[in-house]
């Protein structure tokens, strides 16, 4: 191998260690010795794969006893993904493939790739705190209808009809809870996968916010108002998810905010390179720290003690990012948060 591309294999974040048919390694770069603990790649080749690869499993056998990369079926091609221990006990991935001239050819080559395991475990933990999030975002509105429903059927008899009202009611709110989680769960799953479908049209923002203020006003205590300065685009989106959008900032700031929110419409001026309509919602709460803002867009993160599944924000900016616009953070003249979107005129560039 020539100078120029065994540096090239150096560059590599992997462990990379290549034999020929006779078991001897050929090729070798510095993560691999470094996790051989030899000093250096030099040191790997011309020495017996065997003898350099003491990596183990939980029953105390080696990668390649337990692999046979020099024997089995001729159209064998590879060893798949596997998790192994090197002596120092440091998890490793490890993978390889395996080359033959033809298949009527013994093996001519084995070229094995060694990954710290470091990543998967933070992907395990991730996964683990996921399911654990999940878990207990869906067992408490259960627990709720769970025990109403429990209580209906054992005492039903001796309920008036206004505590089986209450207790229904009750119940098709924690119903409803579960729903909308679920709900962000496929979300969450479809900007995670790049399969959200939006459909797309110029609509009138001015209307569509001018409802959703409406639609929350007549469900909270809280003052909401709106304000629209001068002519205001339409705007190149899907009503759906933009609708689904500003409900979610303006709930947002009611739950997590204090006194009225204050929603406002306008053309885009200069907050962005393209032209639209830019929608704000500020609160009047203690606002968003500056080091807590991109934390914001992660998912399952959230902020103070009023609750939330922690995947608004999230899908929030998902959405908005999918229609070309673009979602801002900063302070309110009030002290409080200001939350805004800008939304695109035309299609998105690529569209």
């Amino acid at each position: 191998m020539d100078l120029t591309a065994r540096a090239s294999l150096d560059l590599l974040p992997d462990g990379v260690v290549v034999a020929g048919a006779d078991h001897v390694i050929e090729v070798a770069n510095a993560e691999a010795a470094r996790m051989l603990g030899v000093p250096s790649a030099d040191d790997l080749v011309g020495r017996r794969l065997v003898e350099v690869l003491r990596l183990q499993n939980q029953s105390g056998e080696t990668w390649f006893d337990h692999n046979q990369p020099y024997r089995g079926l001729s159209t064998r091609t590879g060893v798949p993904e596997q998790s192994w221990v090197l002596p120092d006990g440091t998890e490793v991935v490890v993978t390889a493939r395996i080359g033959r001239p033809s298949l009527s050819e013994p093996v001519a080559w084995v070229a094995i790739s060694l990954r710290s395991g470091r990543g998967r475990a933070r992907l395990d933990r991730e996964r683990s705190d996921l399911v654990a999030t999940v878990a207990h975002e869906i067992r408490s509105p259960l627990t709720g209808v769970k025990g109403f429903v429990q209580a209906l059927l054992n005492r039903w008899d001796k309920l008036s009809d206004d505590q089986r009202k209450l207790m229904l009611t009750t119940v098709n709110a924690d119903a409803d809870r579960l729903s909308r989680l679920i709900a962000e769960l496929l979300d969450v799953a479809r900007i995670d996968t790049g399969r959200l479908s939006l459909f797309p049209r110029p609509a009138d923002v001015v209307v569509l916010v001018q409802r959703v203020v409406d639609s929350i006003s007549a469900g909270t205590a809280r003052s909401v108002g709106l304000e629209v300065a001068g002519p205001v685009p339409e705007a190149h989106l899907d009503p759906d998810k933009f609708t689904q959008v500003i409900t979610n900032l303006i709930e947002n700031a009611i739950r997590h905010g204090d006194g009225q929110v204050n929603v406002s419409v306008r053309a885009i001026t200069d907050e962005t390179d393209f032209s639209g309509a830019l929608v704000t919602v500020d609160d009047q709460g203690v606002g968003i720290p500056d080091e807590m803002r991109r934390r914001i867009f992660t998912k399952f993160w959230t902020h103070g003690e009023r609750g939330g599944s922690g995947l608004g924000m999230y899908i929030v900016n998902g959405l908005v990012r999918a229609h070309g616009g673009v979602l801002t953070i900063s302070h309110s003249p009030s002290g409080g948060a200001r939350i805004m979107t800008a939304w695109p005129q035309g299609e998105p560039l690529g569209e």
